[in-house]
């Protein structure tokens, strides 16, 4: 029987006056174990922002956000670092260490939070790359490799792990969302009890119902507004 504590909870959370996303309402989402949400907005600034809401990256001016049923304002620093280990993350840009290849990109977060050897994180690294149509893990550093390459590649790293929580920001570049690799991935997240946030630019993701999305809302600044799943 699954928990009834969400996995991802914002209850009124009005972000800090100053940010891309600063807007004075009050944001509501409540995600349950195996649940998936799809949000869309015109301003992809303010996307970002929300991701880094739901990670606890930012605080809330008021209001609360919830990871596990643990409130991100109420945690020590090293607790919610840890607890940030259960999530992964698709960046819109960057969030590449320049200096290593991206292998190492890939399986460092992993290798920091889990006692997991390097060899079998990389296997499950390497079944993810083919899945996502990779042909290896790329061994040269992010700037030297191609950006569709790149994106496949933070995809491997987002769901390497068996996190339970995804927080992917579509890439405009390549038509990700409809992959079929990605959505049966969204749907293996969901099936054991974990939860997705997909969250794109308005109108660049088609058949939505193709989403296991249990909730589609569009995110400006009145705040979050329900849309029909099919729109």
């Amino acid at each position: 029987m699954r928990s009834e504590v969400p996995v991802l909870e914002l209850a009124r959370a009005v972000t800090e006056p100053g940010l891309d996303l600063a807007v004075n309402v009050p944001l509501s989402l409540r995600l349950l174990p195996g649940e998936c949400a799809l949000i869309e907005a015109a301003d992809t600034a303010q996307l970002t922002i929300f991701a880094d809401l739901c990670g606890g990256l930012i605080q809330p001016h008021s209001g609360h956000v919830r990871f596990l049923g643990r409130d991100w304002q109420e945690l020590p620093d090293n607790y919610a670092a840890a607890l940030r280990g259960r999530i992964g993350r698709v960046f819109r840009t960057g969030s590449w260490v320049p200096f290593i290849d991206v292998e190492t990109n890939i399986l460092l977060p992993s290798l920091h939070h889990t006692r997991r050897g390097r060899s079998e994180l990389r296997a499950e690294a390497l079944a993810l790359a083919h899945e996502f149509g990779l042909p290896g893990l790329p061994l040269d550093r992010p700037g030297d490799v191609a950006p569709a390459d790149l994106d496949r590649a933070a995809l491997v790293r987002a769901f390497l792990g068996e996190p339970l929580l995804v927080l992917v920001e579509d890439r405009p570049d390549i038509s990700l969302s409809l992959s079929p690799a990605v959505l049966n991935r969204v749907r293996e997240i969901c099936d054991r009890g974990g939860a997705v946030v997909w969250l794109a630019r308005e109108r660049t993701v088609r058949h939505t119902a193709a989403f296991p999305a249990g909730q589609h809302l569009r995110l400006s600044d009145q705040g979050l507004a329900l849309v029909p799943l099919a729109a």
